[in-house]
C-alpha cells in the first residue's frame, strides 16, 4: 500500500482541502493517509473529518493518526508539509511588535523583511529534522513543502536536507484570474507564462489567440489605479517595472523600499497598504476556528469538491504518467531562469509525470525583473548562511540586505533590533554565536 503522509494534519481546513482532493482522485485509491501534528486535539479533529469525507466519497483511502513523527513517515512515498514553527502567540507577534519599537512596520512578514528572517531562523532546525527521519525512514519519498519562508525552507530542504523538495504556493494558480477579474477581463483562451522567484514570480507573457494582451491589461491597470482599490501595490509595480507580480499587494507592499515608509505616511493611504495585515488575519482565523470547528468535525455527511491544490494532481500525475503542469519552487539548476543565482530557489513551470518534477528552461528575465528578485535572493541566501553556519553575524547581513529594513533603519538599529529579536524568541531560536 502506497502512502502520504501530511505532517502539520492540525491545520485542518488546509488538510482537509489536499486530502480530501486526494480521496476524489481514482489513481489515489488504496493510498494509506497518514497524519502527523504535535497538537493532538487538533489531529483528532482532521481525523474525524477526513473520515466523514471518506464515507461520503466512498473512497478506500485508509487514514491513520500517529504520534511518532518518524513512524507516520516510515515507508511513504509522498510528504506533505504545512506547519507553523512558533505559531501566531508568540512567535508572529515577536516579530512585528519587536521591529515596532524602531519604526519599522509590516505587512504580513512571513516571506522576507525582518519578519520572513526569524520564521525561517525557527523553522530550519525543525525542517532539517524532517530531513533526518525522511533520510532514514523514506530516503525516496518527493516532499511537497507548503510552508512559508517558501523558497528559503525549499532551498534548505534541498540543498541541506537531502531531500527532493518542491515547494507549492497558491499564488502562481489565481495570479491571472485575480488579475483579470479585477480588470474587468476574460480569461478564456489567455496563455500565461509565469516565472521568477516565490510571491515574485512574473507574468511574463499574457496572449489571447496569439495577441499580445499586455497593452490592454497596461491601459486597465493605470485606469484602475485612479480609484482605490485592494491590488493598488501590484498594479503601481505593473507600470512602473512593466509585469505583474503574482503575489498579493499587501505582502509586496514590504518587499520593495518603495511604499511603507516613515517619511512618506501618505503612501500608506494612497496605495491602500494594510499594516499589521497578518496578526489580524491570525486572531480572525483562530476565533473564526471557535465557530466552524463543532459544525465541521461532528459533520458526518460532510462532502467536498477537488480543489485547485497542487498536491493531488502531482500524486495523479506520477501514479498515471498522464503530464500535468505547475508552477513549482525548485533550485536554479543549470540556470532555468539564467540571470538569478544557481544557488537560489526559484519558481518556474514544471511539468510532472511518472519521472517526477520535471523544471522547464525560461532563460532570462527582464533585467529589472530579474534585478528586483535579486535583491530578495540576497536576503534568502543570507538567511540561510545564518541557519547553516550559527553564525549571529549573517542574521544582520540578510537584515541589512532586505529592501525595506534597509530603506528604514541604519545599520546600527538593525543590529540591535536583530539582538532584540534573538532575545524576544529566546529557546524558538537556535544559539548563535557572535564572532
Amino acid at each position: 500500500m502506497s502512502k502520504i503522509t501530511f505532517i502539520g494534519a492540525g491545520s485542518t481546513v488546509f488538510a482537509k482541502n489536499v486530502l480530501g482532493d486526494v480521496m476524489h482522485t481514482p489513481a489515489l485509491q488504496g493510498f494509506e493517509i497518514a497524519l502527523f501534528d504535535i497538537d493532538p486535539v487538533r489531529l483528532k479533529d482532521s481525523e474525524n473529518i477526513l473520515n466523514n469525507i471518506k464515507k461520503t466519497s466512498g473512497s478506500t483511502c485508509v487514514i491513520k493518526s500517529f504520534s511518532d513523527r518518524k513512524e507516520a513517515l516510515r515507508g511513504a512515498k509522498y510528504v506533505v508539509n504545512a506547519i507553523q514553527v512558533g505559531g501566531y502567540d508568540p512567535c508572529t507577534i515577536t516579530d512585528f511588535e519587536v521591529p515596532k519599537k524602531y519604526g519599522l512596520r509590516q505587512t504580513i512578514a512571513d516571506t522576507v523583511g525582518i519578519g520572513g528572517i526569524f520564521r525561517n531562523l525557527r523553522t530550519i532546525p525543525v525542517m532539517l529534522d524532517f530531513a533526518a527521519d525522511i533520510r532514514e525512514v523514506c530516503p525516496d519519498a518527493l516532499f511537497l513543502n507548503y510552508t512559508n519562508p517558501m523558497a528559503v525552507l525549499t532551498n534548505v530542504m534541498n540543498t541541506y536536507g537531502g531531500v527532493n523538495t518542491v515547494g507549492l504556493c497558491h499564488s502562481v494558480q489565481v495570479c491571472v484570474p485575480d488579475l483579470f477579474k479585477n480588470l474587468g477581463m476574460e480569461t478564456e483562451g489567455v496563455k500565461a507564462k509565469i516565472a521568477g522567484i516565490n510571491h515574485m514570480a512574473w507574468l511574463l507573457e499574457a496572449t489571447k489567440d496569439g495577441v499580445d494582451i499586455y497593452p490592454e491589461i497596461k491601459r486597465r491597470a493605470a485606469e484602475k489605479q485612479k480609484e482605490k482599490h485592494h491590488d493598488m501595490v501590484r498594479l503601481e509595480m505593473l507600470l512602473k517595472f512593466g509585469y505583474y507580480i503574482t503575489e498579493s499587494s499587501e505582502h509586496n507592499a514590504e518587499y520593495h523600499p518603495y511604499f511603507i515608509k516613515r517619511n512618506y505616511p501618505e503612501l500608506i493611504e494612497r496605495f491602500n497598504i494594510p499594516l499589521d495585515e497578518y496578526p489580524r488575519r491570525c486572531v480572525n482565523q483562530i476565533e473564526g476556528w471557535k465557530k466552524m470547528r463543532e459544525d465541521l468535525v461532528n459533520d458526518a455527511n460532510l462532502e467536498h469538491k477537488r480543489s485547485h491544490e497542487y498536491a493531488s494532481y502531482i500524486f495523479e500525475a506520477i501514479e498515471t504518467d498522464v503530464p500535468f503542469k505547475i508552477g513549482g519552487n525548485v533550485m536554479n539548476t543549470g540556470g532555468l531562469i539564467a540571470n538569478l543565482p544557481r544557488e537560489a530557489c526559484v519558481e518556474v513551470p514544471c511539468l510532472v509525470d511518472r519521472t517526477g518534477i520535471n523544471p522547464t528552461y525560461v532563460g532570462n528575465l527582464p533585467p529589472q525583473c530579474a534585478a528586483l528578485n535579486r535583491t530578495n535572493i540576497n536576503t534568502q541566501l543570507l538567511t540561510i548562511e545564518a541557519a547553516m553556519t550559527g553564525k549571529r553575524e549573517h542574521i544582520y547581513h540578510a537584515a541589512m540586505l532586505d529592501p525595506h529594513t534597509a530603506a528604514e533603519l541604519s545599520m546600527d538599529d538593525i543590529v540591535a533590533m536583530c539582538d532584540d529579536l534573538i532575545e524576544a524568541h529566546g529557546d524558538w531560536l537556535p544559539k548563535y554565536s557572535v564572532v
